[in-house]
């Protein structure tokens, strides 16, 4: 294994101190100035009282508090905990005491819902202090300039980051990642065409997977990284042609919105060289306009938060959708270098012959240790072999290309979001019409799947209406965990001991065939 995450900054630092790490809103920061940043917020975090494997939270966007954070927490030997900021205040403070958290920083427009949240907590915020607060600044300035020294090899198996993924109860779960899980190897930065020349855009924030990875890859290669704190599609495509973007990594609906501009064909793309994609399914028609509109390469991308992201991927070269294989374009690709993928019969978990649907299962370096603090999640996480059970089914080719063909685990994948349908139900649920409630997922041309739900009304409350029902979650859950379609029926269908049927439920309302049963 080659050098981890700090140590690479650090290299990059020594060797090469003045190209640029980080860009935002303009203002850069160079390798040095990065190497240099962090340590002091590290020695900032050490000098709270906090002890090694404390969680610290934070409440930022896509940015260099991003990086600076992310690189002191694993200088330091504490746990980065990037929290979801969109998130209402009883899920933010759920995450909070799971965590544990010991200390937070979030930037000023996320202080009013950090404090109330967390009042407990101290609290450093970038921008004006308030009453009990530290400004980030002046909080990092009054700090040492020293390297703490964590983050090398030793500590390859040691936790730096916790990010929270939605479990089947609705519960939040801490999916932990050491340093080791997000190495990327020689055969994947050059896979991936990585070099001290590339530029790389980061539109994602570092509570996803997707977000953190990217921005590890990109630091680690010595890469320039140019961020943006929201995605506002004709903002993207901007940047993109005027900062002379290489490599970057988008879900399948900003490539939508990005090919539904007006003015895209008339951009000047033509120093990007790789889209990876990933995180939900993506249509034929979607990619091969997307290939035709960007002109350069693409790669798919699937995993989860427990797999640091990739488990599979489809190469460039397979991206034929005219050739002789364009049949690929339907599989999610071969394993990762380093990566096992095999495919386990549901009922007895024993490995079944290529073209046979199961269970996926994973094992490599990216592998997560573990849940936080959740022994029962993790033995049914694990099979006794040390195999990581991804709740997917699919199958193998003979050439080894998984084809994904159902979510185990009833997950809609919304924009890139991961949606339990239970957490939507929960609130609706609380609605004093609502009798019954089951909620799935649909296909969807922009988001790839949309929340639908199917409500039974009580009766005497049949004057209810979709919006007010959509309205009435908007405290209780994050807003692309809201239903964008309410269908309202008589009764659910449910098998004898009590489980809603969802598959016949979804036929019966779209007409189509459903992977949720």
């Amino acid at each position: 294994m080659g050098p981890l995450l700090p140590d690479s900054v650090r290299r990059h630092a020594v060797l090469r101190p003045d190209a640029p790490a980080i860009t935002e809103a303009g203002q850069t920061l160079t390798y040095a100035a990065l190497d240099s940043r962090s340590n002091k917020i590290a020695q900032a975090l050490l000098a709270e009282g906090l002890e090694a494997g404390a969680r610290v939270g934070f409440l930022v966007r896509p940015g260099r508090m991003s990086a600076e954070l992310l690189l002191a927490c694993a200088k330091s030997g504490l746990v980065a905990t990037p929290l979801n900021w969109r998130l209402a205040e009883p899920e933010l403070r759920a995450v909070a005491l799971d965590a544990g958290l010991r200390m937070v920083i979030a930037q000023e427009e996320f202080q009013a819902g950090a404090r109330a949240a967390m009042p407990e907590l101290p609290l450093v915020t970038a921008g004006e202090p308030a009453p009990g607060a530290s400004a980030y600044e002046s909080w990092l300035e009054a700090a040492p300039d020293g390297d703490p020294g964590r983050g090398g090899e030793a500590d390859a198996d040691t936790v730096f980051l916790q990010l929270y993924t939605s479990g089947t109860t609705g519960l939040p779960k801490g999916v932990q990642l050491t340093l080791a899980n997000v190495y990327a190897g020689e055969t994947e930065t050059t896979e991936a065409g990585w070099s001290e020349d590339s530029v790389s855009l980061n539109v994602l924030p570092v509570f996803h997977i997707a977000g953190t990875g990217w921005l590890a890859s990109a630091l680690s290669a010595g890469a320039h990284t140019v961020t943006l704190p929201d995605l506002v599609p004709q903002r993207v495509v901007d940047v993109l042609e005027s900062e002379r973007v290489t490599h970057v990594l988008f879900v399948p609906a900003v490539l939508q919105m990005l090919t539904q501009l007006p003015d895209i064909r008339e951009r000047d793309f033509s120093a990007l060289q790789l889209i990876v994609y990933g995180a939900s399914p993506i249509t034929p028609s979607l990619l091969r306009r997307s290939m035709e509109v960007f002109g350069c390469h693409f790669s798919q991308r699937y995993g989860q938060t427990e797999t640091t992201g990739s488990v599979t991927r489809l190469l460039p070269a397979d991206h034929d959708p005219d050739g002789p294989r364009a049949h690929l374009l339907r599989s999610a690709g071969n394993a990762c270098p380093g990566a096992e993928v095999v495919i386990a019969d549901l009922i007895t978990g024993k490995p079944v012959p290529d073209g046979t649907v199961g269970e996926i299962l994973t094992r490599s370096h990216h592998v997560t240790p573990g849940y936080w603090k959740r022994p029962e999640d993790n033995a049914r996480l694990f099979t006794q072999e040390g195999w990581l059970r991804t709740g997917d089914a699919g199958y193998l080719d003979e050439e080894g290309y998984l084809f994904i063909t159902d979510r185990i685990k009833d997950m809609v994948i919304t924009g890139g979001e991961n949606v339990y349908p239970i957490e939507v139900e929960s609130a609706l649920a609380e609605h004093p019409a609502v009798s019954d409630v089951a909620v799935f997922g649909t296909p969807d041309e922009q988001w790839g799947e949309a929340v639908t739900a199917a409500v039974v009304l009580n009766a005497g409350a049949r004057d209810t209406s979709e919006d007010e029902l959509i309205d009435f979650t908007r405290p209780r859950i994050a807003s692309y965990k809201r239903p964008r379609i309410i269908h309202f029926v008589d009764d659910l269908p449910r098998n004898p001991s009590g489980k809603v049927l969802k598959h016949v439920l979804k036929r019966g309302l779209t007409g189509g065939d459903s992977d949720v049963s």
